[in-house]
């Protein structure tokens, strides 16, 4: 029997993988800057947490999430996301007790049961924000600002955000029956989940990607936000505007779970065909509570990164690759290859990159083996070199050669 990864999941191998540690190494630098601290949660959580933090009537929940019953039978669901399980733990481990705001970060798998294509697996993987404790409209921006650094320190060009505000649920609330007005006499030429929306969530109709062309002239919720909704977002523009952080506001922008509040935004990028949205979060000042905890804010993202892979190979962008050995020992002979293992243990004890031959290989074969890994140099002992004390030190760029005395060899590699 042959095995094969399950559908949608990737393995991610060798020469891959470098690209993604680079990612994850900006990730984490850039949010070192902005004091955010990573937190790790579990892979899977109770199904309940899921369904009261992401919303019932939201397609994640609905159709999209693993779920399982444990030997205890309790529902238990593989995460979908990760802005849920850090609130359980914010509120778990009383993490609001801090006086200052709380800003953590998480990069991690994500799981959805969706049709595979291209930027979208049912295994992917997220970088995301979170921050609790505050309503400053600036803490909104500097949110949005994180995740504008992050792409353009990655080498990511051309990406576009849009911004907008869904208000409070009292607002959204008086916006509905505005929607629905103006839905219901379309109802019969929509699609079957727009239809089953207007029951039940109608601001996520705004969010179909079938059905925009009968949107237009819709209410807007922009011109139906409560005073201080409208003043929240006008300051967040007014804090992206002194950054110098370009937006574009898209008044039907709702994102697709339930938890926001005010701030709703999306980072864009062309290059993965018909999916152009690489990141996105917002405002969710009632979901701590929800979840159990204090009347607490909390403003986050969540950014894909198969999709900010797929969108820097389709720009060209070159991202490192595996490290190069600085130096690759070639043993010649039993006594040789004695004297090299403990000389390749003290190598990497020092710093240098080593490597050698684990193959009792002729001294042609191992020099081809070090040409493939791009070996700086080859270090040749051979036993004339043991009982003189030194070592054949050959540059593979130029194939110049020279003898060094064991004793000098890690101040050379070291000096270069």
């Amino acid at each position: 029997m042959s095995f094969q990864k399950p559908k949608g999941t990737q393995d991610l191998l060798p020469g891959e993988i470098e690209r993604w540690q680079f990612v994850e190494a900006k990730a984490r630098e850039v949010c070192s800057k902005f004091l955010y601290r990573e937190i790790r949660t579990p892979i899977f959580e109770s199904t309940e947490l899921f369904q009261r933090g992401v919303g019932e009537t939201t397609d994640v929940v609905e159709k999209e999430m693993y779920t399982f019953l444990d030997k205890g039978d309790r529902s238990m669901t593989l995460r979908p996301e990760g802005t849920a399980g850090v609130v359980r733990a914010y509120v778990e481990n009383k993490l609001y007790g801090d006086p200052d705001i709380t800003k953590l970060y998480y990069i991690g798998p994500m799981f959805r049961y969706e049709q595979p294509q291209a930027g979208r697996y049912r295994q992917f993987h997220q970088f995301g924000i979170e921050a609790f404790g505050s309503d400053d409209p600036s803490l909104d921006a500097e949110v949005i600002a994180l995740g504008s650094r992050f792409y353009t320190e990655i080498g990511l060009t051309g990406f576009t955000l849009e911004i907008n505000s869904v208000g409070t649920p009292a607002s959204r609330a008086a916006f509905r029956e505005k929607l629905l007005a103006f839905l219901e006499p379309k109802r019969d030429v929509l699609c079957r989940d727009c239809r089953s929306r207007m029951d039940r969530n109608p601001l996520r109709v705004l969010d179909c990607k079938v059905d925009q062309a009968h949107f237009e002239g819709a209410p807007s919720l922009l011109d139906n936000l409560d005073e201080g909704s409208a003043a929240h977002f006008e300051k967040v523009k007014a804090h992206l505007d002194a950054m110098g952080i370009a937006y574009t506001i898209n008044p039907r922008l709702v994102r697709g779970l339930d938890y926001y509040t005010h701030t709703a935004f999306e980072f864009k990028a062309a290059g993965i065909g018909s999916i152009d949205t690489i990141g996105g979060g917002g405002r969710y000042n009632g979901l701590v509570s929800e979840i159990g905890g204090p009347e607490q804010t909390g403003v986050g993202f969540g950014l894909g990164l198969e999709r900010v892979l797929l969108v820097l190979e389709k720009q060209g962008v070159e991202l490192p690759k595996a490290a190069a050995p600085d130096v690759y020992f070639v043993a010649l002979g039993e006594a040789a290859e004695a004297r090299i293992v403990p000389l390749l243990n003290e190598a990497r004890g020092r710093g240098i990159v080593a490597e050698k031959d684990y193959g009792g290989r002729k001294m042609k074969a191992q020099l081809k083996s070090a040409d493939r890994l791009a070996a700086k140099y080859a270090a040749i002992l051979g036993d004339d070199e043991l009982a003189r004390g030194e070592i054949v030190l050959k540059s593979l760029a130029t194939g110049e050669q020279r003898t060094v005395a064991l004793s000098d060899l890690f101040a050379v590699l070291l000096e270069g």
